[in-house]
């Protein structure tokens, strides 16, 4: 599962470290550490630009709001619902396979928040003694400090209730697929807490690494069986995790600061 990230680095960086040819600085997204479903977000694809007498696909920056809203939907909402995409059904879901065949992107982030539920407390949650329990949110990020490309796939939705030429008449949306989390050791991990990134949720979204940028971005691949290939998981040993304050829990809170790391989980009993 992928249900929020932290996204701030610089559209310069991200036109370096991608490749990218056509970005609008007006378009410009402030750095955000606690992205949840339904904010803008960059994402970095391959089209035609509108109007040009080149039909080739350019690579760009775009901002894309977080939460599919297929083609055919009557309306968006739901969206916030749609944030995620299993790769293993990808290609047949009816939300998402003409996304996954046409427009596929990768949504850059620094990493992932996820939140465990400590021992102590989810014994009292399968007894009844608590209806909510505390969780220990942790923040998984490429070890090496490279940008997380998160494999996503993008759609356009039209408005039916606004003119064609209204500015909010169409609607760029995007989800993240998600795969099967690593049971292998984390290559850091914390010193009290997860060895591995299955151990924090059994899901997690699904990282290209560079090799795969190119195939994946190309809107000229669209055989289903092809693509699927490139869904197989990264490598391992890739990822380290750790604890972070549990104010990243509430979405108002956004800087820096939450992507601390704490000496020891705030639940003690969490493993």
């Amino acid at each position: 599962m992928c249900g929020r990230y932290a996204a701030s680095r610089r559209p310069e960086d991200l036109q370096e470290v991608f490749g990218i040819e056509k970005w609008e600085p007006a378009e410009t997204l402030a750095p955000d550490w606690n992205v949840a479903p339904t904010k803008e977000v960059y994402a970095v694809l391959e089209r035609p630009l509108k109007e040009a007498p080149d039909p080739r696909p350019v690579r760009q920056l775009r901002r894309l709001k977080w939460g599919l809203v297929p083609s055919w939907a009557k309306s968006p909402e739901g969206a916030a619902r749609m944030i995620n995409a299993r790769s293993e059904t990808v290609h047949e879901k009816p939300s998402f396979r003409r996304a996954f065949a046409a427009r596929r992107c990768v949504l850059p982030a620094d990493g992932y928040y996820e939140w465990v539920t400590g021992s102590d407390e989810r014994q009292l949650e399968e007894q009844g003694k608590k209806k909510r329990s505390r969780k220990q949110p942790y923040f998984v990020t490429p070890a090496d400090g490279s940008v997380m490309a998160l494999a996503g796939v993008y759609e356009f939705w039209r408005d039916p209730t606004l003119p064609p030429d209204h500015p909010a008449a169409w609607w760029a949306t995007c989800s993240v697929l998600t795969t099967e989390a690593e049971t292998a050791p984390l290559a850091v991990a914390p010193a009290e807490g997860p060895g591995a990134l299955a151990d924090i949720h059994p899901r997690m979204p699904l990282m290209l690494t560079p090799d795969r940028w190119d195939a994946w971005l190309d809107p000229a691949r669209t055989d289903p069986e092809e693509l699927r290939g490139l869904l197989a998981p990264p490598p391992t040993g890739l990822m380290r995790a750790y604890p972070v304050a549990t104010a990243v829990s509430n979405v108002r809170n956004n800087g820096p600061e939450l992507l601390e790391e704490l000496a020891a989980p705030e639940e003690s009993t969490l493993f």
